[in-house]
């Protein structure tokens, strides 16, 4: 996310028109929500999950206009809508984010939504509802859980004389090796990646693996100057460097379509590389005969570790339908709306003959459902192992902490390796500048 000035003095205008308070008010009849106009934001009918949980609330809430503007989360836009005072009832956004426009006064406390609309709390995996809370107060209803694993081209392991199980990403020692063994890179041009670290984005996952965290847990203190953190980033931008270095391999990597039949799995561009949970649906769904093995992204001590991430709703102040808002963030994430959209995939993956490789979602007990009541093993080891895997890292994921500066932080330390990546800057200064960004951002957002 890059915040803009005109994003700062929207924020700043946004304060000085939203005013303070938690979910109340009235929908566009005047009663209590039961009716009336439903507006979103940051959300798309992109696959039959989207589509079976807002039909399962049409269906519920007939009295209830549901107008879903299409498209990813824009700051700009949302900000804009509170600051003139017609924002949406509810968007639909990254966790991250969720501190940062709670503290600016762009969204409206839940704790009425929670009491008032009988909303189970405690369904919530314990991570995903500690990214949508601030100071003990929530501000977000979590919708899925995201998790990194480690994915492999058994076709390009193969080739090198490697299996999956001598691919240890603990012994980062020998990372340097193992990527010069995967990797093809002849007269500087790159024609296939070996270990793709996945940074600036993934460089928390890499961090913590090394025993540090980017912010302390209490989401009030910068880390990024940690020297575990800067052994973290050198180890990762090594390997870029020695696959042609950083310009050429991204440049390489964004050809890639991971969303298609002509995905790098299949045209073995790629040999190791952490990614989310959801690109197993991906692979299924249009290359359902790749050579791939998902393993457990671990520590150093070869120890599973995952990040989580995920979106979540939240109601914005000025909200005009607030009540209904509330009642649509509570039933697309409950129990039931999940385990009826894991069937409604179940049926799609039928129809074109793929597999169903399973729903992660933020509900804890949706998920122990569709485990025992709708998914059954594919037949296909491959699949079925990758499925296991996702469900044993659950148990060891983190996630940054929610903070009043959220956005800020997360851009200070995306910057610091941008800078990195870019040439403009040595991984140690870079963190270092970073780090007073970061801290003077904590700093702000506290008084």
């Amino acid at each position: 996310m890059r915040r803009s000035s005109g994003s700062a003095a929207l924020l700043a205008l946004v304060l000085g028109v939203a005013g303070c308070g938690g979910v109340g008010g009235t929908g566009d009849d005047g009663g209590t929500g039961g009716s009336g106009r439903l507006t979103t934001l940051g959300f798309s009918f992109s696959d039959e999950i989207a589509t079976s949980r807002v039909d399962a609330f049409k269906q519920a809430h007939p009295e209830i206009t549901v107008e879903v503007t299409e498209g990813g989360f824009d700051e700009q836009q949302f900000l804009s809508a509170v600051a003139d005072g017609n924002p949406p009832d509810l968007v639909y956004l990254d966790r991250k984010l969720i501190g940062t426009y709670a503290t600016r006064g762009a969204i409206t406390p839940l704790t009425e939504c929670v009491e008032k609309h009988d909303v189970d709390l405690d369904q919530y995996r314990p991570a995903a509802r500690e990214q949508v809370t601030l100071d003990g107060v929530l501000y977000g209803i979590p919708e899925f859980y995201s998790v990194r694993v480690v994915y492999l081209d058994e076709a390009v392991l193969r080739q090198a004389g490697l299996t999956p199980d001598q691919v240890d990403l603990a012994n980062w020692a020998n990372l340097p090796a193992l990527t010069d063994r995967l990797a093809r890179v002849s007269d500087g041009r790159l024609t296939r990646i070996g270990i793709d670290p996945k940074i600036p984005e993934f460089l928390p996952i890499w961090a913590r693996a090394n025993g540090a965290d980017l912010l302390s847990a209490d989401g009030r203190t910068a880390r990024l100057d940690d020297p575990k953190v800067l052994e973290a980033l050198q180890t990762t931008l090594g390997l870029l460097q020695r696959q042609a270095g950083w310009d050429r391999f991204k440049g390489f990597r964004d050809t890639f379509d991971f969303f298609g039949p002509d995905s790098p799995l299949a045209r073995h561009q790629l040999g190791v590389w952490p990614m989310e949970d959801w690109f197993l649906n991906q692979v299924a769904k249009n290359t359902p005969d790749a050579q791939l093995v998902v393993k457990p992204f671990v520590d150093r001590q070869g120890n599973p570790l995952t990040l989580v991430s995920g979106q979540a709703w939240a109601i914005p102040k000025g909200a005009k339908n607030p009540e209904a808002a509330c009642e649509f963030a509570k039933q697309m994430t409950e129990t039931d709306t999940w385990v009826a959209a894991a069937k409604a995939r179940v049926a799609a993956r039928q129809a074109s003959g793929a597999p169903f490789t399973g729903l992660y979602t933020g509900n804890a007990e949706a998920d122990r459902r569709i485990m025992s009541e709708v998914y059954r093993p594919s037949g296909n080891p491959r699949f079925d192992n990758a499925v296991q895997t996702i469900l044993s890292v659950q148990e060891h994921a983190f996630a940054i902490p929610a903070s009043r500066a959220g956005a800020e932080f997360d851009k200070a330390w995306m910057d610091a390796v941008n800078r990195v990546l870019s040439g403009q800057s040595e991984p140690a200064e870079a963190l270092r500048r970073a780090q007073s960004e970061a801290t003077a951002a904590l700093d702000r957002a506290a008084k």
